[in-house]
């Protein structure tokens, strides 16, 4: 007997969509059926009707614990990821205190998040100028990959410039790791920012003119020629722009093992949006025009990225709007940046391509669930609905009709640039590895269940 039978429900691989049922025992997918085949399970979930996706992996949060949780933390940010269908997230090392930069503190962070985790959980370690020692003791511990930045960042965490990245890739690349960057070049950035401020244009188009597609560009290729060099895999986070994709489309068509990611803001938000609301809207890199948003879903339809991430880097409303850490916001280059997004990314990005754009299911279970899993080295345990996989399923009912407020949202804080959108297609069930950990927009009384999922090394 199967501890669960779903029927009935249209089942999402990367390849198709096909009616069936998927039988589930001690945690792990065990068959895949046709339709009207049912073999005794413990429990039943009638699918009729509905999507059956694969658990999506956000690729990309900042769930802040320890330390600064009162931004966010373990079990407020994975029950808004549990409820929104991201099965697995993979947690950013900084906004930790400490960031987590040596194999100690990756243990300490362990012991302190898992009570409270509703779904499973990877690790991103840190890659700093000053933990190069660390990093191959962080990948025997399963860090999935190390993430660095290329442009400013907050004071608790520190850029690398070329030099140190191209010393760090060559370290990672030593035991076949993964280096993942933030890229905005830091001198266009800090040059522009300085003269924004010296010419008074202190407004938020001020705030979009000094993070140009053209930092992001710089940054990007420069790390694409940092990684043909080194030959160290590299992932390029929260990609913004259509025309930086179209150079790690070109470097992946050459075989090069870079990927990417976008956000689901930067497939549904724009400019406009930062100019006309302003502080809950700011982001880096920042919301881009209609046109570029239109043009990156192609990216996304292409198989180029490897993850629609939530990027979900939550504050407090004072952080917004009044202060941060006893620092007074007087313009718009002092206010936090960062959207909140973990709980509304699936759901966002089903209607924003499935149902506006008319872009296939299939396509959205490959780069949001498939495609993050073989990049972050844990494909054959997460990333599909086939025997042998864990049983991390998601049912979408794509005529349910929603809008996102405030008082849904599972976070902390309750406040996201997400708040107000509309749309159709919403993740109703949430399944972690055989278990229902949401459902209708609440958990269940799973937390603790989500577990530590390392790096698979390869035999």
């Amino acid at each position: 007997m199967y501890d669960l039978l779903i029927k009935n429900g249209k089942i999402v691989t990367a390849e198709s969509v096909t009616e069936g049922n998927i039988a589930v025992k001690n945690g792990k997918i065990r068959a895949i059926l046709i339709k009207g085949e049912e073999p005794e399970a413990k429990k039943v979930i009638d699918a009729e009707g509905k999507y059956v996706f694969p658990g999506a992996i956000d690729t990309h949060a900042h769930l802040n614990d320890p330390g600064y949780t009162w931004r966010e933390d373990y079990e407020h940010g994975t029950a808004a990821a549990a409820v929104g269908g991201y099965t697995t997230i993979i947690d950013m090392p900084l906004q930790n205190e400490p960031a987590m930069t040596t194999a100690e503190i990756f243990d300490k962070k362990e012991s302190i998040v898992s009570p409270n985790a509703y779904v499973d959980y990877c690790f991103w370690g840190g890659l700093i100028p000053d933990n190069f020692d660390d990093l191959e003791e962080l990948d025997e511990k399963g860090c999935v990959a190390f993430k660095s930045f290329i442009g400013p960042v907050s004071p608790d965490y520190s850029s690398l410039n070329y030099g140190q990245a191209y010393e760090a890739m060559e370290i990672i690349h030593s035991f076949d790791g993964r280096a993942g960057f933030h890229c905005e070049d830091y001198s266009m950035i800090k040059w522009q920012e300085q003269r924004m401020k010296k010419e008074g244009r202190l407004d938020w188009q001020g705030f979009l003119d000094s993070r140009p597609v053209a930092a992001e560009m710089v940054a990007t290729v420069d790390m694409i020629e940092l990684a043909k060099a080194t030959g160290c895999k590299v992932h390029i986070c929260h990609v913004s722009s259509p025309d930086v994709a179209q150079k790690i489309k070109e470097a992946q068509q050459e075989g090069y093992d870079i990927t990417a990611e976008t956000c689901s803001h930067y497939l549904s938000m724009t400019d406009k949006d930062v100019l006309e609301n302003g502080p809950l809207f700011k982001c880096a890199p920042p919301l881009r025009s209609q046109e570029e948003v239109d043009r990156l879903w192609g990216y996304v339809e292409d198989g180029t990225f490897s993850g629609i991430a939530s990027d979900h880097s939550p504050c407090s409303y004072a952080e917004k709007y009044e202060e941060i850490l006893g620092q007074k916001i007087e313009n718009v280059f002092d206010v936090w940046g960062g959207i909140g997004g973990i709980q509304s990314g699936v759901q966002v990005s089903f209607y924003e391509g499935c149902v506006k754009r008319g872009i296939s299911p299939s396509t959205l279970a490959k780069v949001m669930a498939e495609n993050p899993a073989k990049t972050f080295g844990i494909y054959g345990k997460k990333g599909a609905l086939k025997p042998g996989f864990d049983a991390d399923i998601i049912l979408i009912d794509s005529e349910k009709e929603w809008e996102i407020t405030s008082e849904s949202l599972k976070y902390v804080n309750k406040i996201s640039a997400f708040v107000g959108m509309k749309g159709k297609g919403l993740p109703v069930c949430t399944i972690v590895r055989g278990e229902v950990v949401a459902q209708d927009g609440d958990v269940t009384d799973t937390k603790g269940y989500g577990e530590l999922v390392k790096k698979i090394k390869e035999k």
